[in-house]
């Protein structure tokens, strides 16, 4: 087989009426009865690269567990490739974003590695689906599954989670590589306007209470040019990496993890709850490279926390802090760069060899401060144990930093402004929707200035007060914007025009 379903357990939104409101989880109960009448018989299937690693296998973790809590039938699936094929998906990763990556090609050879792999997906995906179904593909590494869905009588939508605020050359690039797959397909989802390819106009939508709100993110093309939807992602605020914790489960977490000093003789409890509610215990430690002991429990953490991924700059974050402490030399703060275990994901080849030179520059660093800064491998034997580590680190940072070059949105900003830290991140991409410079976070204008970073750590740590007003405003701001309550609404509301176009032969 070279598709897997992932199982997914079904769960209810009750909980959320206590963030959101009532009307608002009635509402999303009210659009789910609408589209079960809709979609009687028939499934919504997702699809995507990797069940684990990344925030689009998160999402839909979170998403579909509430939607199959509503009785609609939705189903996850993963397909599989070799090292070729998922080379040229990351390389049209790095090129939707702006950027050249290793500048291998994208030419003919490249498609049809590409088309060779999309074939034998196709083929275990077909004996799924059936007519009238409609599948939500991911990213590019999905994109050549479109025409076979169609084909079937399988409405296709096509999901993108990463773009570019400016085209350049790379990403007209990846455009130009990927548009022919993208021609058949019912819509095209992005996160942010700036990230659709050029020519989409706006739709005309009419004038009803839907044809109001579909306005504000619908786009219809040519006859060739499927609609486009703008529709931003969410966090659950209930998964293993989101739930309260307490500061004793905190610190039993990352001291039994390795993350911050444990003193022999102290008994810990590193336990937590997992999503179906059963009580669990971490029992896998982080792989860490330091010089010296682990940060005292007390000590202000500086954290960043994504995948290893030339685009988040882990190396540039670390230059930032080694020029932060070079200027406050009595600066208690460490900083922890963490990430999944670099072999872990199966959809991104370049990790070993972005941790590889993250690890040859840290190694140049004078020793007092190579001993402030700790390289953390995340252990993924378990994906929930995986999560509550990040969520514990999370917590007990000082500051949460995503000092990326380039990002399509940036799930672990929403997570630390969730969690109430002060958030420093770059002005790019997604972030910029999430952060409003000086209310509830604070943004580079330049991810690359080493010295503008260090003059931002050194202003908020020296005024806590300021670090918890940034932070319960940036919790605000995810309760009115980036739960799944929102982000479920939206994809009704999309399935909903799709459905009408539908039935009405368009």
């Amino acid at each position: 087989m070279h598709v897997s379903e992932v199982e997914i357990e079904a769960r209810d939104l009750s909980p959320f009426a206590a963030l959101v409101g009532p009307e608002k989880v009635a509402e999303l109960r009210g659009a789910a009865a609408q589209l079960r009448e809709q979609m009687a018989g028939r499934v919504i299937w997702n699809v995507n690269s990797t069940a684990t690693g990344g925030g689009v296998a998160e999402m839909l973790r979170g998403l579909l567990s509430y939607v199959r809590g509503m009785e609609v039938d939705a189903r996850w699936l993963v397909i599989s490739g070799d090292q070729d094929f998922f080379h040229v998906t990351k390389r049209l990763h790095h090129s939707l974003h702006g950027s050249p990556g290793d500048g291998s090609p994208l030419g003919e050879t490249e498609h049809n590695m590409y088309d060779a792999t999309t074939s034998r997906n196709a083929e275990d995906l077909l004996s799924l689906v059936q007519p009238g179904d409609v599948a939500i593909l991911h990213d590019p590494q999905t994109a050549g599954l479109i025409e076979p869905c169609t084909r079937k009588g399988v409405t296709a939508i096509w999901r993108s989670h990463i773009g570019s605020d400016h085209a350049n050359e790379q990403t007209e690039l990846g455009w130009a590589f990927l548009r022919p797959y993208l021609a058949d397909a019912a819509a095209v989802i992005v996160t942010r306007e700036a990230y659709l390819p050029s020519g989409y106009t706006i739709a005309r939508t009419g004038g009803s209470l839907l044809g109001r709100v579909m306005g504000r993110f619908f786009r219809r093309g040519s006859p060739r040019q499927p609609n486009a939807l703008i529709i931003p992602p969410s966090i659950d605020p209930f998964s293993a990496k989101n739930q309260d914790l307490s500061h004793e489960a905190i610190c039993d977490i990352l001291m039994y993890a390795g993350i911050i000093e444990h003193h022999d003789g102290e008994e810990l409890a590193p336990v937590y709850t997992r999503e179906d509610g059963s009580p669990a215990r971490v029992n896998h430690r982080a792989d860490v490279m330091r010089l010296g002991p682990p940060p005292p429990a007390d000590a202000p953490l500086v954290v960043q926390v994504s995948r290893w991924d030339p685009l988040k700059d882990m190396n540039g974050v670390m230059r930032g802090f080694a020029e932060y402490l070079h200027n406050a030399q009595q600066s208690p703060a460490h900083l922890v760069l963490a990430g999944p275990s670099v072999k872990s994901i199966v959809d991104d080849p370049e990790q070993p060899g972005t941790m590889d030179g993250l690890i040859e520059e840290w190694r140049e660093l004078p020793h007092g401060i190579r001993g402030r800064i700790h390289l953390v491998n995340l252990p993924m034997a378990d994906v929930e144990e995986n999560a509550v580590i990040v969520n514990a680190l999370q917590r007990h940072a000082a500051i949460v930093v995503q000092k990326s070059l380039q990002e399509g949105f940036g799930l672990t900003v929403t997570e630390a402004m969730w969690k109430a830290r002060p958030v420093v991140a770059s002005r790019v991409g997604g972030i910029q929707d999430q952060v409003k410079h000086g209310d509830n976070g604070r943004l580079l204008n330049d991810p690359r200035d080493a010295a503008e970073f260090a003059a931002t750590l050194a202003d908020l740590l020296s005024h806590p007060e300021e670090m918890d007003r940034l932070g319960q405003r940036a919790r605000q701001t995810v309760i009115e914007r980036y739960l799944p309550t929102r982000h479920l609404m939206d994809y009704a509301r999309c399935l909903a025009m799709v459905n009408g176009h539908r039935r009405n032969g368009a």
